[in-house]
């Protein structure tokens, strides 16, 4: 039987799984990892495939995630959600803002699942998930006894969480705690944002803001497969920035609060005159040169080389060495991606 990843990843890399199970509660979940375990095979829990690309086919059982449910509770000063990991991460922020709840809206058009969010802690324009995360509900896979993390214990970095170390494979995430401040404040500081003004800007403003600088700048997954931001931002030491910016005085740059500073990677790439560029079926995003496409029929390999190209230009001429944000997956799971494209 044809069990094709194609659907499950936006990449629409054409790769098969040994099984792919659909899990809408804990305990299907739990079930599927326990067989696949008992039959001694490789186990990779997805939730929307927004953030992943398959190198091969995978040697095991592939569990879509589509736990769902959306639980509030109201506080004197804030809205408090428990949302299932199953949930569409847009839909959900549409959602809170039509009931009325702002907060989330500069993560709108984000891809992917809920339960993916504290994986990757994923942020835009000023906005991560840590600053409004109360907690991650998990399951331990192993006896399938549940564990509360709170924020804090999620140990959130930029782009990086627990979840990506030593929980990795040993805890799957069931749901997401939310706080969302009554008080709202609006965050404009990165991009067109920052032409709306502070005292009467909206929520939906915002949204809709952000909701066009992403469909104006990404490319849809529907028309040419792709992961999004394939590239982390870099972030390098004020040194290594003063060197920088001496030698290129445009280059945007933004200071941390640790005293490091945070590069655009989609810029890097831009000077290294890459747009276009194409191995295979894959190519660098004409408008957007942080996003790598499926031009026509791509594979992983073509991904990987051409991810490789841009990294080598970029290092030749910044000394600057970018990391995928997207997750690599190989025949038995989750592959060092820095190494492979190195």
């Amino acid at each position: 039987m044809n069990h094709s990843l194609k659907p499950w990843n936006t990449f629409g890399i054409e790769r098969d799984a040994a099984l792919i199970v659909r899990a809408e509660n804990e305990q299907q979940l739990f079930n599927a990892w326990k067989d696949a375990v008992k039959n001694q095979q490789p186990v990779l829990i997805l939730g929307e495939g927004s953030n992943v690309l398959f190198l091969e086919d995978f040697a095991g059982t592939v569990i879509v995630n589509r736990i769902m449910g959306i639980h509030i509770e109201e506080q004197a000063d804030a809205w408090l959600l428990h949302v299932g990991a199953g949930e569409n991460w847009h839909k959900l922020v549409q959602f809170t803002l039509e009931q009325g709840m702002p907060g989330l809206e500069n993560l709108a058009l984000i891809p992917g699942c809920v339960g993916s969010s504290p994986i990757q802690n994923i942020g835009a324009y000023g906005l991560e998930l840590q600053h409004v995360c109360e907690y991650v509900d998990c399951i331990e896979l192993e006896t399938g006894n549940p564990l509360r993390l709170s924020a804090e214990e999620c140990r959130f970095g930029y782009r990086d969480s627990i979840f990506k170390h030593e929980y990795q494979d040993r805890y799957a995430i069931v749901a997401v705690g939310l706080r969302l401040p009554k008080v709202w404040q609006p965050i404009l500081s990165y991009g067109d944002l920052t032409r709306l003004a502070p005292a009467t800007v909206t929520p939906k403003a915002v949204f809709d803001s952000v909701c066009h600088m992403r469909m104006t700048k990404l490319p849809d997954p529907k028309v040419n497969g792709n992961a999004g931001s394939f590239f982390k931002n870099p972030v390098i030491t004020a040194e290594d920035a003063q060197t920088l910016l001496i030698q290129f005085p445009d280059i945007p740059h933004y200071p941390q609060a640790d005293g490091s500073v945070k590069l655009a990677a989609g810029w890097l790439i831009d000077r290294c005159d890459l747009k276009g560029t194409r191995i295979g079926g894959a190519a660098v995003h004409q408008h957007q040169a942080l996003v790598l496409i499926n031009a026509s029929c791509a594979t992983g390999q073509d991904v990987v080389e051409l991810a490789h190209l841009v990294r080598q230009r970029v290092g030749e001429k910044f000394n600057v060495w970018l990391e995928p944000e997207v997750r690599f997956i190989g025949q038995t799971g989750e592959v060092n991606a820095v190494e492979i494209i190195a």
